[in-house]
C-alpha cells in the first residue's frame, strides 16, 4: 500500500498511474449514472459493473480481509436462495432471479473494495454519477408525465405514474433519493453559486418522486432527508455552519411546501395524489392484502425450511411478498431467512459507529448511510431484493467502513511520528 494526499489528507489507497487512477474514477462515475437506466435488461450498469471487476481486478485490486465477513453471509444468502429453486430450475424466470441475485452479490464485494481505496475522490465521482443519472431519469418521468416527449408517456408512465428511465414507478422513486440528499447538502452547505445548481436539480429530482406516486418514495425523501439535515447538525464543527443549515434547511420546507400546493392545483396531480397518499388502499387491507399476506407468509416461514422457492410467492397469495425480510425465508428458506436481515441490520448497527468519526468524506457518508437505513426501512413494505442501488449503497457503506478504520490508523500512526 502506498500512502498519497487528497484534499490535503493522507489515506491510503493503491498504487496506480496517473492515466489508470483516471480510468478507474471515470469507471465509478459511469456506474453511478448509468444506474438509472434500468428499463432493459441486460442494462447498462451490469455491463458496466462487469468491465469495472475485470478492469479493477487487472489494475490491482485485491479481496481484503475486513470483507470477508461480508462475502460469507452473500455466499450463504444466495446459497439459501439457490437451494430454494432447484424444484424449478426448469423455468427461465427463476433461473434469472438467481443469476440476478448473484450478480447483485458480486456488485457489493466490488463496490466495497473499490470505495475501499482512493475514496474520497470515488465517493465523489459516484456522487456525481448518481446526481447526472438521476436528472436523466428525472426529466425522463416529467417529460413523459407531462407529455413533453412525443410518444413519451406510454414509455416514461406506467398508471398514470412516472416512472421514467426505470420499469417501476416506486423503484424511481427510491433511485431518486440518494442523489436528492447529495443535492439537499449542497443546497444547506455549499456557496450560493453550487447551492442555488442544486437547489434547482433538488426542485427537479423532488418533482420525479412526486409524480411518481410513491408513498414510500414520499416517506423516504422526508425521512431520510431530516435523519441527514440533523446528523450534519451534530457533526458541524462551528456554530456558524449549525445556523446556516437549520435555516437554509427551514427555507427548503418552505419552498417545497409552496411548490406543492401550486403543484396540487391541477386536477389531475391533485386527484392521483389523494388516491395514493390513502391508508386505506384496497391492496394494503384484509386478510389476503399487503400487511395480512406477511403475517400468513411468516406463519408459512416456520413450517417450511427450504421455503417455497423463488418467485412462487403469488401462487399461494393474490401478490408477492412486498417485504423483503419475509421475501427472504420463502425464496431461501431459513438460511436465507435469517442470513438476509443479519446481513442488513449488522451493516445498520456497524453504520452508526462511523457517523461522528471525522473522515474527509463524512459529508457524503452521511447522506449514504441516511438513504441506506431509508431503503432497509422501506424493504419492510416492499420488495427491494433486486434494486441495483440498494446494493451499491451496502457495498459502498461497508467500503466506507474499511477506509476509516485504514484512515484513522494511518492519522495515529502521523500524530505519533510527529510527536
Amino acid at each position: 500500500m502506498a500512502y498519497a494526499a487528497t484534499a490535503g489528507t493522507a489515506y491510503p489507497h493503491a498504487t496506480a498511474a496517473p492515466g489508470v487512477l483516471a480510468l478507474q474514477r471515470a469507471l465509478v462515475w459511469l456506474a453511478g449514472a448509468s444506474g438509472a437506466i434500468v428499463f432493459i435488461e441486460p442494462s447498462p450498469y451490469e455491463i458496466v459493473t462487469l468491465i469495472a471487476s475485470v478492469l479493477f481486478f487487472a489494475t490491482g485490486m485485491r479481496m481484503r480481509l475486513v470483507f470477508m465477513p461480508l462475502l460469507f453471509a452473500l455466499v450463504v444468502l444466495n446459497t439459501g436462495y439457490s437451494i430454494g429453486a432447484i424444484p424449478f430450475l426448469d423455468k427461465s424466470e427463476v433461473m434469472n432471479w438467481i443469476f440476478t441475485s448473484w450478480y447483485m452479490a458480486i456488485t457489493v464485494i466490488l463496490f466495497a473494495m473499490v470505495i475501499s481505496e482512493d475514496t474520497e475522490a470515488r465517493l465523489d465521482m459516484l456522487r456525481r454519477g448518481l446526481v447526472v443519472g438521476a436528472m436523466i431519469a428525472s426529466l425522463a418521468g416529467i417529460g413523459g408525465y407531462f407529455h413533453l416527449v412525443p410518444g413519451g408517456y406510454d414509455l416514461l408512465t406506467l398508471y398514470d405514474r412516472a416512472r421514467g428511465t426505470f420499469k417501476d414507478p416506486n423503484v424511481l422513486g427510491a433511485f431518486l433519493i440518494l442523489p436528492a440528499l447529495f443535492a439537499l447538502q449542497s443546497v444547506v452547505s455549499d456557496r450560493f453559486g453550487k447551492a442555488f445548481r442544486n437547489a434547482i436539480a433538488f426542485g427537479i429530482m423532488s418533482l420525479a418522486i412526486l409524480l411518481a406516486f410513491s408513498r414510500a418514495a414520499w416517506g423516504g425523501l422526508v425521512i431520510t432527508s431530516a435523519f441527514m439535515l440533523a446528523m450534519m447538525v451534530l457533526t458541524s464543527r462551528s456554530q456558524a455552519q449549525r445556523s446556516r443549515i437549520i435555516v437554509m434547511a427551514l427555507v427548503a420546507v418552505i419552498v417545497a411546501v409552496a411548490l406543492i400546493a401550486v403543484l396540487l392545483s391541477f386536477d389531475s396531480i391533485a386527484q392521483m395524489f389523494k388516491q395514493r397518499a390513502s391508508f386505506d388502499q384496497s391492496y394494503d387491507e384484509g386478510r389476503f392484502g399487503r400487511f395480512g399476506r406477511h403475517i400468513l407468509g411468516a406463519q408459512m416461514a416456520l413450517d417450511l425450511p427450504f421455503g417455497i422457492g423463488p418467485l412462487q410467492f403469488h401462487n399461494y397469495f393474490p401478490e408477492d411478498t412486498h417485504n423483503s425480510y419475509l421475501n427472504a425465508f420463502m425464496s431461501g428458506g431459513w438460511i436465507s431467512g435469517l442470513c438476509y436481515p443479519a446481513l442488513v441490520f449488522v451493516s445498520v448497527l456497524t453504520g452508526f459507529r462511523y457517523v461522528f468519526v471525522r473522515v474527509p468524506w463524512q459529508r457524503t457518508y452521511l447522506a449514504i448511510f441516511a438513504a441506506f437505513l431509508g431503503t432497509v426501512g422501506e424493504a419492510f413494505i416492499i420488495d427491494t431484493d433486486h434494486w441495483r442501488h440498494f446494493w451499491m449503497m451496502l457495498g459502498t457503506m461497508w467500503g466506507m467502513y474499511a477506509a476509516a478504520e485504514t484512515w484513522r490508523a494511518a492519522n495515529a500512526t502521523g500524530s505519533a511520528a510527529s510527536s
